[in-house]
């Protein structure tokens, strides 16, 4: 049996789009919080950032996106670190979002 084959960070990035920050209402990819993924066959490892270290939901979103990987590919794990180097800034959000938040 073959296993299956590895996700592409592309549709990683699909996939975390579905995760949303309770706090801005806009995904955390949009909002420029992902800064790594790193794709093996043991792994899935994501790095990312909050807007704030302040953030008082950061454990519901790194929750949120463990559940969203393991529902796209349950047999590999994920790693999920939350990292604050580069410090986010409101120029790392997509223009998407920016629009959406009317700035």
């Amino acid at each position: 049996m073959n296993p299956a084959p590895l996700p592409t960070a592309d549709q990683i990035r699909d996939t975390l789009r579905s995760v949303i920050d309770p706090e801005i209402g806009i995904n955390i990819v949009d909002l420029g919080l992902v800064y790594d993924i790193r794709i093996s066959p043991e792994m899935i490892a994501i790095d990312l950032t909050m807007t704030s270290p302040a953030c008082p939901l950061s454990d519901l979103v790194l929750a949120d996106v463990g559940s969203a990987l393991a529902a796209a590919w349950p047999d590999t794990p994920v790693n999920t670190a939350l990292v604050w180097n580069p410090p986010w800034e409101p120029r790392m959000m997509s223009d998407q979002a920016r629009q959406a938040l009317g700035w």
